[in-house]
């Protein structure tokens, strides 16, 4: 297996496993971090997954890094075929275009078609999600049919709103503070994509699957009053 171990600070080793967004890269990615939750290596304290790549972080008071290698090298040796396992797909409703998706009919005129059409493609497909980044609970999600031909912005913004729905080309991320971002807006999620008050505070995680669901400006209201009292549950199902 062609692998590359990177230097990442002095507690972490990036262990790559190739440069391109895909399923196939991406799970021996989910692969390795498998492997290393049933067979541990002492110093090792947390494994984040990216795209292409698992970060391992360690105590080097406890392990160094060229012995991390070899026993990450080990234990990639070893490592089986993906599990199977059922595809878990969350449902998360927005409110497209409007205030709170100021892009939409930009989106729309870059791509050359409707804003119907945008939100059809933005809703008809699931998105994986890679990986959670930037901010806590950040999720980073593609789709692999009927990409959008457009980039990000030319000129980030300094600021967004929590709860955006931002899209690049065949990406999607979910907004979970207000914070800077670069990406297009296209609409608003009134779930909650970050929320420290529960015991796990993440909306999604790494290796599960969105479908964006429209609703309406009323549908929104209803759906984070429920949020906020804490009664409102995401629709997941497995297939």
């Amino acid at each position: 297996m062609d692998v590359k171990f990177l230097i990442a600070g002095d507690r972490a080793v990036s262990v790559e496993f190739g440069k391109e967004i895909c399923l196939e890269i991406n799970a021996k990615v989910r692969m390795l971090e498998d492997k290393l939750k049933e067979d541990p290596i002492e110093g090792v304290v947390e494994c984040v997954p990216t795209y292409c790549s698992l970060i391992v972080h360690y105590r080097p008071e406890i392990l160094l890094y060229d012995q991390l290698v070899q026993e990450l090298k080990k234990r990639l040796e070893n490592l089986r075929g993906p599990r199977e396992q059922k595809k878990i797909i969350k449902e998360v409703p927005v409110l497209y275009g409007g205030e709170t998706g100021p892009d939409l009919e930009y989106c729309a005129q870059l791509e050359q078609t409707s804003v119907e059409e945008i939100i059809r493609k933005h809703s008809q497909h699931e998105y994986y999600v890679y990986m959670l980044g930037f901010a806590p609970g950040h999720p980073y999600m593609a789709r692999f049919e009927e990409p959008f031909r457009f980039k990000r912005r030319e000129s980030p913004r300094v600021s967004i709103p929590e709860r955006s729905v931002v899209v690049q080309q065949n990406l999607s991320d979910l907004i979970p503070f207000k914070q800077p971002c670069g990406w297009n807006i296209i609409g608003s999620t009134p779930l909650d994509i970050c929320n420290y008050e529960k015991e796990d505070p993440f909306l999604l995680n790494a290796g599960e699957w969105v479908r964006y669901v429209p609703i309406t400006k009323a549908e929104y209201t209803q759906i984070r009053r429920e949020v906020e009292n804490g009664t409102y549950q995401v629709k997941t199902y497995a297939r």
